[in-house]
């Protein structure tokens, strides 16, 4: 019997050994690679050029990543290009000439010569309204997406996902609007209606979970919530914690780089105007089962711009065109000139920066800001008027002033409210706008500002005398608000000048007024600019001081020298942490 088992041990393992052999000399499984390439926030950058300039940019624009995408489609066999939104408005060629007019656009050429695979709908594609959306979805050759929106009578505004095939891989992508939109475009999204980002995503998912192999989810959202912080309704968050299936997530809007994996999804963001590209490589055995997972955000100063946008005959001509309005050799697309150069500035209009980095037209009242306030008021009829300085480097230079002149001071298409106001709401409001301040403490000898309160929030004011205390917290900085030359009561009266971007997003959205506008201006705020300078011819920088920052003590025997150390890049500018001289003494700068 020992021998009968002996031997039976001996021929199990031969047989085992055997199989085992088999096993070790089969293949390794069949690999594929599908690479995803997205872009976001472009901006209607198509050529690469910033037209208010009237320069060629060096690292930006669709152009030059319509030469990246051919360098990959010719090295990698499945590649798939999708955009995040906020890629139809942005510029002068964009807002001021195609955007307003029927037929081809350029933005949606360039997508279909680039072979995009998607669109989803950002917030700035319902800046002009339900009619430039359909004008979109006619002409784009790939499908445009916003599954979280749909039209108040519940019919379907855009698709909510796409399915696309790789050699035999099946890809489900997601498209996901941001729901804030009707916070900033007001009247323009009255046709829509928006749902949170992560149980939308959640719904579709479930619909294309068994039909796809990959789940790609492009959301025109950050990954942490703008408004809704309790429930993350726009926030990529949401959809990472509600969907933990998909496997790429391309998140934009807040304009920042991003790159990391959570859990098994990999998440990507760029930049804004396209001097990045976000690369999506995903590893994938013979069960399409993903084995390996890499991300790089790609920039585009070593790419030249493609011949492939720019010699194409209707680019080359919107891009001519843009010039031409410009300088003033062709209308815009309501037949009115441009103007040309249609006047001039004495001097520069706003001062140097006394530290790089930190805008001096957000530190103190200038010309710039007090110009545009200015012209809101005479076109108003309004008390008080609120603007905010949307690039920190806004300014109008000495010499001649032409449209591009006025789009670098004013880039938005904004038209002009007037609303009613209590001495109460208005105090409220500045005080929503000085949150963009960070609080001044003891040993900072710069000011710094929020980092979750971007520059265009901060409106400064004309029409009343203020002081910003920023030794006070949030909510408690606006101090002695004067209005000819009396104090500002809380209860007063007053009417309010602002554009319908901040009606919607701040008066409205944060409940800071209650009453509703009186009186939309028929033209917009970069017109009534235009109209100015013209009747004025030459203009002159004009600062009435009206306001200023108090409760600060920026004085320091080691003030300069730190400053030209910043200055000189051997310190990082301040820009949302102030320099401090007792922080700088610890760390042994000084």
């Amino acid at each position: 019997m020992r021998k009968r088992g002996l031997k039976l041990f001996v021929l199990v393992m031969m047989v085992l050994s055997f199989s085992l052999g088999l096993l070790s000399a089969q293949p390794l499984p069949e690999t594929q690679n599908l690479t995803i390439l997205a872009t976001t926030d472009l901006h209607g950058n198509v050529w690469g050029f910033s037209y208010e300039d009237n320069k060629e940019t060096t690292n930006n624009g669709m152009a030059r990543i319509a030469s990246y995408v051919e360098e990959v489609r010719s090295k990698e066999q499945h590649v798939i290009l999708v955009d995040n939104g906020d890629v139809i408005q942005g510029n002068i060629m964009t807002d001021d000439i195609y955007n307003k007019q029927d037929g081809d656009h350029p933005v949606i050429r360039a997508m279909n010569l680039m072979g995009y695979d998607s669109l989803t709908l950002g917030n700035h594609e319902f800046n002009f309204g339900e009619k430039l959306i359909k004008r979109i979805q006619t002409l784009a050759d790939f499908p445009v997406l916003a599954a979280n929106m749909a039209r108040v009578d519940g019919t379907m505004a855009a698709l909510p996902y796409t399915i696309i095939t790789r050699g035999d891989v099946r890809i489900g992508i997601i498209g996901l609007t941001n729901p804030n939109a009707p916070r900033w475009d007001g009247e323009k999204t009255d046709p829509f209606v928006f749902a949170p980002v992560g149980p939308a995503c959640r719904r579709v998912v479930d619909i294309i979970k068994d039909k796809v192999d990959i789940i790609i989810a492009v959301a025109h959202v950050g990954i942490y919530p703008e408004y809704d912080e309790e429930e993350g309704s726009d926030g990529g968050n949401a959809i990472l914690d509600l969907c933990p299936e998909i496997d790429v997530l391309i998140l934009g809007h807040d304009h920042n780089t991003l790159k990391n994996i959570e859990g098994t999804t990999v998440v990507g963001g760029a930049k804004n105007l396209g001097p990045e590209v976000i690369r999506i490589d995903l590893g994938l055995d013979k069960a399409k089962n993903v084995i390996s997972r890499k991300i790089e955000i790609v920039k585009m100063d070593a790419f030249a711009p493609s011949d492939l946008i720019r010699k194409d005959a209707f680019i080359m001509e919107a891009h001519q065109k843009t010039r031409d309005f410009i300088s003033g050799g062709a209308p815009s697309a309501d037949g009115t000139p441009s103007g040309g150069i249609f006047g001039t500035a004495s001097v520069d209009f706003q001062p140097k920066n006394e530290i790089k980095g930190i805008p001096e037209g957000k530190l103190r009242d200038t010309a710039v800001m007090d110009l545009i306030n200015a012209v809101q008021l005479a076109n108003s009829g309004a008390d008080v008027s609120a603007a905010a300085l949307f690039a920190d480097t806004s300014n109008i230079l000495a010499g001649n002033i032409n449209y591009g002149t006025i789009f670098g001071i004013y880039k938005f298409d904004n038209t002009l409210y007037k609303v009613e106001v209590t001495g109460a709401e208005l105090k409220a409001y500045m005080e929503w706008s000085a949150a963009c301040y960070n609080q001044w403490k003891s040993g900072d000898i710069s000011i710094s500002f929020n980092p979750e309160k971007p520059g265009y929030l901060y409106d400064m004011f004309a029409g009343v005398d203020y002081q910003i205390d920023l030794s006070k917290p949030v909510g408690k900085r606006i101090v002695n608000v004067m209005f000819k030359g009396k104090p500002l009561s809380d209860t007063q009266t007053l009417t309010l000048a602002v554009n319908n971007y901040r009606y919607s997003s701040a008066l409205k959205a944060q409940k800071l007024v209650k009453a509703t506008k009186q009186w939309e201006s028929p033209n917009s705020i970069r017109d009534m600019l235009v109209e100015h300078i013209k009747k004025e011819g030459t203009i002159k920088p004009m600062v009435d001081n009206n306001w200023k920052i108090v409760g600060v003590d920026l004085t320091s025997p080691y003030r300069d020298a730190v400053i030209k150390m910043v200055n000189e890049g051997k310190l990082e500018p301040p820009y949302a942490k102030s320099l401090n001289i007792n922080d700088l003494k610890k760390s042994g700068v000084i």
